[in-house]
């Protein structure tokens, strides 16, 4: 990785995973969230500059999600529900949208790793919204521009849904 890169990259981890404890506070429920604040500007980078997101990235946290689930439950003894169906439903509608040619099995991955990564049920609601909002309105732009058929890489809008939504949650309470 080059120092420029490296310079970058550093710093928004960093404030990421500032806002992943602020949001979840030192619990399990961090765990990946804290993964995500790490891998964040790579998958962004990557799928702005080749439209795809790497497995050997985004699989990983899918073993960081279960890691937060499984010790939520542990911790708490009760079934957190939000991060389930959010990671369920999140899969299926990314899936239907990948199967009629809107989103690439890397949005769809990722998709289920930010939904299990929700902690809360309105983190679970509000990042898909923002995300497909802020899609939305760039590729309106786009075709006002006339630039139809132009594909936008998906990955940087799910995430910046998700850390929007995290950095709210707090506030939600």
């Amino acid at each position: 990785m080059s120092r420029s890169r490296l310079l970058l990259w550093v710093p928004v981890a960093v404030v990421l995973g500032v806002v992943s404890l602020w949001a979840a506070g030192p619990t399990v429920a961090a765990v990946p969230l804290l993964y995500l604040a790490v891998v964040t500007p790579e998958l962004v980078r990557i799928d702005m500059a080749e439209h795809r997101l790497p497995n050997r990235i985004v699989l990983p946290g899918l073993a960081f999600a279960v890691v937060g689930v499984v010790g939520s439950l542990a911790v708490s003894t009760r079934l957190p529900v939000a991060p389930l169906i959010a990671g369920v439903v999140s899969f299926v509608v990314m899936l239907l949208l990948a199967a009629v040619g809107g989103m690439g099995m890397g949005d769809v991955k990722l998709a289920a790793v930010l939904g299990l990564s929700s902690f809360t049920a309105s983190l679970a609601v509000l990042w898909p919204v923002i995300a497909f909002l802020v899609g939305g309105v760039v590729s309106a732009v786009l075709l006002a521009r006339g630039r139809r058929g132009q594909r936008i890489a998906f990955g940087p809008y799910l995430l910046l849904g998700f850390w929007v939504a995290v950095a709210l949650v707090p506030l939600a309470r």
